[in-house]
Parts: C-alpha cells; sequence; structure tokens
C-alpha cells in the first residue's frame, strides 16, 4: 500500500495532500471499460497546487450511450494519447497522495484495471465524496454529483466532462473538508487496503482449495449449505470473500467451516449450475439471487406500414421475449450492435425518435425503412433472420465448451427450446448419436433464468461452438 503524504508544518499539525480524479469511460461489460478522458487536481487540504486533464484513446469503441452523455467521440480520440503515455504522469501526479472521487469506488477501479493491463499494480488510499456526503450533509434527496452540487449551490460546468466534474468535486470536497470540524470523519472515511491476518480455520479452508472453474459451496458447522457462488478461479474467490470487509462477507467468515466444490471447466455450466443450485437449496446468503435475473426483453411487432419493428423494454407478466437482458443498459447496447451489423433503421428499433428519417439514414447507414424507401419485404428478412438467430422457439442444438481437462468438452443440450441438461465427453461420436447423448446427460431445469443465461452467454461469446441438431 502507497501510505498517504504527511508533513509537518511549523505548528506540528498533520495535513494530507489529495488527487481528486474524474474518469469518463467507453462503458460496455463490467472490467471491459476503458478511459476517454482523465482529471486530476492535487489538492493539498486549501487549494489545488497542481493538475492533469486529458483525452485518452482507449484502443475500443464508446458505447453509443456514453458517446450521447459524454459528447466524446471515437473521432475526438484518433490523436488522444493512450494510456500507457499518461500513465507515468498519473503515477507521478497521485504520489502520496489520497485518492478523491465521486463513487470513488468506480474510479479506483477503472484506473487499477488500466495499469493492470500494463502490468503495473496501482495501489492508493481512497476516499468517497458520496459517503462522506451522506455521513457530513444528511438528508438531502439525491446524492448524485449533479443534483448535490446544485443542492449547495456549487457552480458547475462541462457536466459529464473529467475537467468539469473533477472541479465540481474539488469545491464540494473542500466545502466538506470545512463542515468536518473534528476531522474524525474525514480519517475514519479513508478506505485502506485490507492488510489484516486472515484467522487459521479461513486459512485452512482456502489452503483446501483449487484454482479453477466451478460452483462452491460454504458450510456451516452443521454442514448446511450457507451460500453458493461460481467462479473462474474458486481459490481467488473464496480469498475475496475472506478478506471483505462488508456486512455481509463479515457474517460468513463467522459462520463459514468448510468449502465444497465442483469443478464444471465451462464458466457456462457453473453459471447454470449456480443458478439452479441456489434455487434449490435457498441458502440465508443468496437471497439477491433467488430473484429473476433479467427485467428486460426484446419484443417485435408490426407498424401500420407493414415493418417488423424491434424494442427493448420490461418484461411483464407472462410475456415471452425473442431473448432478455439484464437490465435496459444491456439492453440497448445489443440493440446498438444489430442496427450497426445488419443496417437496420434506428427509429424502427426504438433508438432514435422522429417523425421523418433516422440519424443513420442521414450517413447513409440505415436504407430507408424509416422513410418507407426500403421495400417492406426486403426490410422483413432482415429483421426475422435476426428474431430466428436470437429466438430459441423450437430450436435443437448443442452448445460446446471446455471441459474439466484438456481432451474434455462439455456440451449443454436445448431440444425444441427447452434446456435438457449438460454432458462432458471425449470423442465426437458420443455427441452425434442422440441415444448415446441421451444416457450421458445430466438433467438441468429449464426455466427463463436458465435461458436467459444461456442467451446472454451465447451473445457475450460469438466464438462458441454451436451445432444444430435435426430433431
Amino acid at each position: 500500500m502507497v501510505a498517504s503524504y504527511s508533513g509537518t508544518d511549523t505548528t506540528h499539525k498533520t495535513y494530507r495532500i489529495y488527487a481528486i480524479v474524474d474518469i469518463e469511460t467507453t462503458g460496455g461489460k463490467y472490467n471491459e471499460e476503458g478511459i476517454t478522458e482523465i482529471a486530476i487536481y492535487k489538492h493539498d487540504g486549501k487549494r489545488v497546487v497542481d493538475q492533469f486533464i486529458s483525452l485518452i484513446n482507449p484502443k475500443r469503441p464508446i458505447q453509443p450511450y456514453v458517446v450521447n452523455l459524454t459528447g466524446i467521440s471515437n473521432k475526438m480520440l484518433r490523436s488522444a494519447p493512450k494510456f500507457f503515455e499518461v500513465a507515468k504522469r498519473i503515477v507521478e501526479i497521485t504520489k502520496d497522495c489520497v485518492l478523491v472521487a465521486h463513487n470513488a469506488k468506480f474510479d479506483y477501479r477503472i484506473l487499477s484495471l488500466e495499469f493492470e493491463r500494463l502490468g503495473f499494480k496501482f495501489e492508493r488510499k481512497n476516499l468517497c465524496t458520496v459517503e462522506l456526503s451522506k455521513q457530513l450533509i444528511p438528508d438531502l434527496p439525491s446524492y448524485s454529483l449533479g443534483k448535490l452540487v446544485r443542492a449547495l449551490g456549487i457552480p458547475m460546468s462541462d457536466r459529464h466532462r473529467a475537467s468539469g466534474d473533477a472541479m465540481a468535486t474539488t469545491k464540494l470536497f473542500e466545502l466538506l473538508l470545512n463542515k468536518d470540524l473534528d476531522k474524525q470523519i474525514v480519517k475514519a472515511s479513508i478506505r485502506m487496503e485490507p492488510k489484516r491476518q486472515l484467522e487459521p480455520k479461513l486459512i485452512a479452508i482456502i489452503n483446501s482449495l483449487s484454482s479453477v472453474t466451478g460452483v462452491y459451496y460454504m458450510h456451516n458447522e452443521a454442514g448446511d449449505i450457507i451460500y453458493i457462488g461460481k467462479s473462474k478461479n474458486i481459490k481467488s474467490r473464496i480469498n475475496q470473500h475472506f478478506a471483505g470487509q462488508n456486512s455481509k462477507s463479515k457474517k460468513i467468515q463467522l459462520e463459514v467451516s468448510a468449502v465444497t466444490f465442483e469443478e464444471t471447466g465451462s464458466e457456462l455450466l457453473a453459471l447454470l449450475k449456480e443458478s439452479a443450485e441456489i434455487k434449490h437449496h435457498k441458502p440465508k446468503f443468496n437471497r439477491a439471487l433467488r430473484r429473476t435475473i433479467f427485467t428486460h426483453g426484446l419484443f417485435s411487432f408490426k407498424d401500420e406500414n407493414g415493418y417488423i419493428n424491434l424494442k427493448i423494454q420490461k418484461i411483464k407478466g407472462n410475456q415471452k421475449p425473442i431473448t432478455t437482458f439484464a437490465n435496459i443498459q444491456s439492453g440497448k447496447s445489443f440493440m446498438n450492435k444489430i442496427v450497426e451489423k445488419h443496417n437496420l433503421c434506428q427509429k424502427l428499433c426504438g433508438l432514435y425518435k422522429t417523425k421523418s428519417s433516422c440519424f443513420s439514414h442521414t450517413i447513409k447507414e440505415c436504407e430507408g425503412a424509416c422513410i418507407g424507401k426500403e421495400l417492406v419485404e426486403d426490410y422483413n428478412i432482415k429483421v426475422n433472420k435476426i428474431i430466428k438467430y436470437y429466438s430459441f422457439k423450437a430450436k435443437s442444438f448443442l452448445v460446446i465448451d471446455k471441459g474439466r481437462q484438456l481432451d474434455e468438452r462439455s456440451a449443454v443440450w436445448v431440444e425444441k427450446g427447452i434446456l435438457r441438461g449438460f454432458a462432458y465427453f471425449n470423442l465426437n461420436f458420443q455427441i452425434s448419436n442422440i441415444d448415446v447423448l441421451s444416457s450421458l446427460i445430466t438433467p438441468l431445469e429449464h426455466n427463463k433464468d436458465a435461458q436467459h443465461i444461456l442467451q446472454s452467454y451465447m451473445r457475450r461469446h460469438k466464438r462458441l461452438k454451436v451445432i444444430a441438431l435435426v430433431d
């Protein structure tokens, strides 16, 4: 851990140096984001003494909704420095500083992730102005940066740009420092990387585990399962549980007596088994995961002109969507990708509200279905192909993935749109013969969550081997 800077003035009062940070990212999947802009204001507790602001080329595309939010486009970043070109400056300006950010967990994670990609471990103490504000200025209706600074009369410009948000956070932090008269809250709120010694019991459990992909089960002294999880590295994940300092982790640490696990090899199988096992055993610390794991779906309908429209919307009741998404953001991200890939109309996909042509048509990426220029039959052929591809309805296929050993593979079997189960095999004839396959299969219950897991996994892993089966 890099210690925060402390010095002594003539009156022997201790002070800290802070690095107030805001980061804009590409958006996208967790831990796959890239930085597009960073702003750092170095602060000595009284004033800004140094600063660093820069656009950054993330070497990956920016999600369309992020472009709309920040105004930062892919074109703007083509000539911007890459992260490795500014990494040294970031290390220097934050050295011996306490990192300060509004939702510090996010900014610290993103910074650490970028340095990790360079093979460098970035560690700083960090302080969150959201948490501090809730302690020092309680009972406000919202603690989002925009609403918070407006409520406090703090001027703000360039919202959702790194420099503007970082400067607003700086002004907020100065106000919080003034309110923290005895300095006890600031000191207590500085997040430290846990360095405590694990109990011998927990160390012994960790040492008994393997760094494999699979499902793990935490048991209490009576042998009852109190928590079920999945991981691509079970040993590392359990270590995280045992080092965790949140209330749930602490309760698990007190109750856990043993950890057993089942190696799956395949992350897909781990996800499916985790969901099934949680539903079956209902462990006390898995309450959140007992609920449905998706909220939105892809639906289709014909408009008054006969064009098939696609729409992402919240699933209600017994609606049967084409495919499902964990949230509205992942649904819109998916829709943007298929619109771009298949030259669909933004307007007919619910991404662009207009009474005339969509934006994609103006840049010649939409063939004009929005204004009746593209023939209904031609457009609907494209949409139906997408619906057929992403729907499980009446489909029979095998999804082939990793096994538990190098010479082994796993297969997930879907028959006429229904998840039947999984099997491990070494020889291709074992899965080419339905009778043999049936004898190898371990059943899995088909339900909406299992279907969501399988569909979303297949969307994310385009290189998966999928074998169509003839009914």
